[in-house]
């Protein structure tokens, strides 16, 4: 209500992408690194959006590979037109683009396939008590249901809300190849977020030593 969120969101966004500047000089192994930041609608909206963004990358010296941006359904689905012509000049940049709680909001397919995007983020709300064989069965089927739509869309999809090695090993059945959620990592300040790359773990469902985060 205040505005404040374009102030905020742009430190966000600089913040963000100072950090992955750090990690990806401390650990040049990770060659391929990136960091995954939220983008408000107020921030979308913003006519000089593209320039802001390619300032924050030149000035770091930030490869465009190494940020992604992650955006709301009903952000893009407010006026799909306009929000098509944005994102392609984002798209057109080298940055990746991901819908962020995925089914929770009023996307179109006959949009969404217009949509340049990179990744569909399946809300939390269809993950949690997927995998024990006693609930939310709906939520089972709507993500066996993304998985091939996913796929022809060339997409790839995140499982948001990842809590127990059950929901892990049975998402991997339904050839989820990411996630995000408690079971690999709760949220970490960067000191100890840099702990995750030094580990170099493989995540297995059923290891509990294998420890990620969001990036």
């Amino acid at each position: 209500e205040t505005g404040l969120i374009r102030e905020l969101g742009w430190w966000n966004l600089r913040e963000s992408c100072r950090q992955m500047s750090l990690w990806r000089a401390a650990y040049p192994e990770y060659s391929n690194l990136a960091i995954s930041v939220n983008l408000s609608p107020k921030q979308f909206l913003q006519p000089n959006l593209i320039r802001d963004i390619e300032d924050v990358l030149l000035e770091l010296q930030l490869p465009s590979s190494a940020l992604k941006l992650e955006l709301t359904e009903s952000t893009v689905m407010g006026n799909p037109s306009a929000a098509i012509d944005m994102l392609e000049q984002i798209k057109a940049l080298g940055i990746s683009l991901a819908i962020d709680d995925f089914g929770t909001g009023y996307s179109s397919l006959s949009y969404l396939h217009r949509f340049p995007l990179d990744t569909l983020k399946i809300d939390r709300s269809f993950i949690s008590g997927i995998g024990d064989g006693t609930s939310n069965e709906d939520g089972t089927e709507i993500a066996r249901t993304i998985m091939p739509m996913a796929s022809n869309l060339r997409l790839d999809v995140v499982a948001e809300g990842v809590e127990t090695g059950a929901q892990l090993a049975l998402l991997t059945r339904l050839k989820c190849k990411y996630g995000q959620g408690y079971y690999f990592s709760k949220p970490l300040p960067a000191a100890e977020a840099a702990l995750l790359l030094e580990k170099k773990t493989n995540w297995h469902p059923n290891s509990r030593s294998a420890v990620s985060g969001k990036s």
